[in-house]
């Protein structure tokens, strides 16, 4: 079990398996890419679906969420996913994704066992998303989710990011049209994980923001902490439900007491927290020939000094050196 000195339980994996992007989204990273890690960094396939498979049968995983960078750009992720299906316990299984690829691989995925996704989609204006991606793929995106939701990858769920000057005025048209799409709606605040190191807090459009822009439009009512459970999400029923709508407002509302997630980067470091300063290598361990019962320990060794939360209202707080398509999201 994943335990940590402040009595939470992990059971959540997040699983980077590539740090690669074919988009230069501005909140994470510039725009001629990063320097990427190199193939023998990675782990294999092979050595993605043991850490999956140790963490499922030992730790008390019961879902896995799988990311990047961007994961549809892994070759072998298909397979992978095929292999994490046939574990037992079977896990819940997810992707995040920017949905470029998913009108081409959305049903072989779903046939492999994946359960969703959730379609990173800032932007219902091309010219807005070409501004903030750096790249001509809005109607890309657009398909892929359509092709997402006729496979079955459902709920979908669209996570959105607002820029001041950019797509800030953006909140109740997205959520007009996600309900209209039958698609869960999630604002995100934008976090200090980007490359450029460029964040301000004074920036940000907050959760406060967001709700005061959804309210003229729509009567929100708060679904409450009992259905929020560890989820970073809150959520609101738009007009009396059933729809809703979420905010996970990392930076103002923190829900570090609830959290229940552990990550794995797509070069075998376990991250105890986004905003974690320290790693703890697992790929070492595996590439050493150490048996599952060492890097389960491993494992829980490095969840038990889990810190009690992110420390972003610290005044020491400093911003991880690896940027979001490092880490996962």
């Amino acid at each position: 079990m994943l335990r940590d000195t402040y009595g939470r339980v992990a059971t959540d994996l997040r699983v980077s398996l590539t740090d690669r992007c074919n988009l230069r989204c501005t909140y994470c990273m510039p725009e001629e890419g990063l320097q990427w890690l190199g193939k023998s960094d990675l782990l294999s396939d092979d050595e993605i679906v043991r850490l999956i498979g140790i963490a499922v049968t030992r730790l008390g995983i019961t879902e896995v969420r799988f990311t990047g960078g961007e994961p549809l750009l892994r070759p072998g992720l298909t397979g992978i996913v095929e292999r994490c299906a046939a574990l037992e316990p079977r896990p819940r299984m997810s992707l995040t994704t920017n949905g470029i690829g998913l009108k081409r691989t959305a049903r072989a995925l779903k046939a492999a066992g994946l359960d969703r996704v959730n379609v990173s989609l800032d932007t219902l204006r091309p010219e807005v998303f070409k501004t903030l991606t750096r790249r001509d793929r809005h109607r890309d995106v657009l398909d892929g989710m359509a092709a997402a939701r006729a496979a079955g990858l459902t709920p979908v769920k669209v996570n959105a990011v607002l820029m001041p000057g950019l797509n800030d005025d953006e909140a109740p048209d997205l959520l007009a049209w996600a309900v209209e799409n039958a698609y869960e709606l999630r604002f995100i605040e934008q976090m200090p994980l980007d490359a450029q190191h460029g964040w301000k807090r004074d920036g940000m459009i907050t959760a406060g923001d967001i709700l005061d822009s959804l309210r003229t439009r729509f009567t929100l009512t708060e679904e409450g902490a009992a259905e929020r459970g560890s989820a970073p999400a809150e959520r609101w029923l738009v007009d009396g439900g059933p729809a809703t709508v979420g905010v996970i407002a990392s930076v103002t509302r923190p829900f570090c007491g609830a959290c229940d997630r552990t990550r794995l980067t797509a070069d075998g470091q376990i991250r105890t927290c986004l905003f974690a300063t320290e790693e703890s290598d697992l790929r070492a361990a595996l590439r050493s020939g150490a048996p599952d019962e060492e890097i389960a320990r491993r494992w829980e060794a490095a969840m038990w000094g889990k810190k009690a939360g992110s420390g972003l209202d610290d005044p020491s707080f400093l911003q991880p050196d690896r940027p979001m398509s490092a880490i996962g999201g």
